[in-house]
C-alpha cells in the first residue's frame, strides 16, 4: 500500500496527469499520505447528501464499499453497468459494508492484498452473506449453516490466519477522514484555465488540443 514497486515510466506520468487535469479546470486531489481511493471515499461520505447522486468511475473493487442505496453508485465500465446496493450484492454476493471483509478473504492484487489461501469469491460471498463480518464467522464450520466446498479446510485456514485476515480487512477499508479543503460548490466545473492549458499544450507540442476545449473559465 506504500506505492513501492510502481514502474518508473508509470510513476513519471502522475505529476503531468495532475497538471493536465487541473489545467482543464477539474478539481485535483494529489495524495501522498493517503491513497486516491481514500479521497474518493471521503468525498462520498462527506457529500452524499449534497448531490442527487455521486457516480464513482473506477473499476477498483474496494470502492464498492462506498455505495449507498442509489445515491452513491459505481460505474462498471466493462459491462457499462451502474452498481447500486443491489448491484453490488449481485456482483459480489455481499452488501457494500462487507466488501472489506470479502477482499480480506479473496484478496485484491491491485492493492497487494494476498487474501486467505483456499478462499475464493464464491466461498467468501456465501459465508459472509450469512455472517457479514470476519469476527462473526464461527470457528467450527458445522455452525456455518451454509454449504461450502472444503469448509473444514477453509475454517482451519481462517482460524490459523485470523490475525492476517483482520489486517487485510484494515488495508481494504477505505479512510473517510482525508482533509479535503473543498466544499460542494467548489467541485463544479467552470471551464478550463486558458493560460495554464495553453502552456500545457505548448509544453507537449500539442497546440491543436486548445481547439477541443468547449469552455474557458
Amino acid at each position: 500500500k506504500s506505492g513501492e514497486g510502481i514502474p518508473a515510466d508509470l510513476l513519471a506520468q502522475f505529476a503531468p496527469a495532475e497538471r493536465a487535469a487541473a489545467a482543464m479546470g477539474i478539481v485535483v486531489w494529489p495524495m501522498v499520505e493517503f491513497e486516491a481511493d481514500d479521497a474518493l471515499a471521503t468525498a462520498c461520505a462527506r457529500w452524499s447528501r449534497a448531490f442527487q447522486r455521486i457516480l464513482i468511475c473506477s473499476p477498483d473493487k474496494d470502492l464498492a464499499q462506498c455505495v449507498v442505496r442509489e445515491s452513491v453508485v459505481v460505474w462498471d465500465r466493462r459491462r457499462n453497468r451502474i452498481l447500486d446496493e443491489r448491484g453490488v450484492q449481485e456482483k459480489f454476493g455481499v452488501p457494500p459494508a462487507s466488501i472489506p471483509d470479502w477482499l480480506a478473504l479473496v484478496g485484491d492484487a491491485a492493492d497487494g492484498i494476498p487474501g486467505i489461501p483456499g478462499w475464493g469469491e464464491k466461498s467468501a460471498s456465501t459465508v459472509l452473506a450469512r455472517f457479514g463480518r470476519l469476527e462473526a464467522i464461527p470457528r467450527d464450520e458445522r455452525e456455518w449453516g451454509v454449504s461450502v466446498r472444503g469448509a473444514v479446510r477453509l475454517a482451519a485456514t481462517l482460524e490459523e490466519m485470523r490475525d492476517e485476515a483482520i489486517l487485510y480487512r484494515r488495508l481494504a477499508t477505505l479512510r473517510t477522514d482525508v482533509p479535503l479543503p473543498e466544499e460542494p460548490k467548489d467541485l463544479r466545473w467552470r471551464g478550463a484555465d486558458r493560460e495554464r492549458f495553453r502552456e500545457l499544450c505548448s509544453s507537449i507540442e500539442s497546440e491543436n488540443l486548445v481547439d477541443r476545449i468547449p469552455r474557458w473559465a
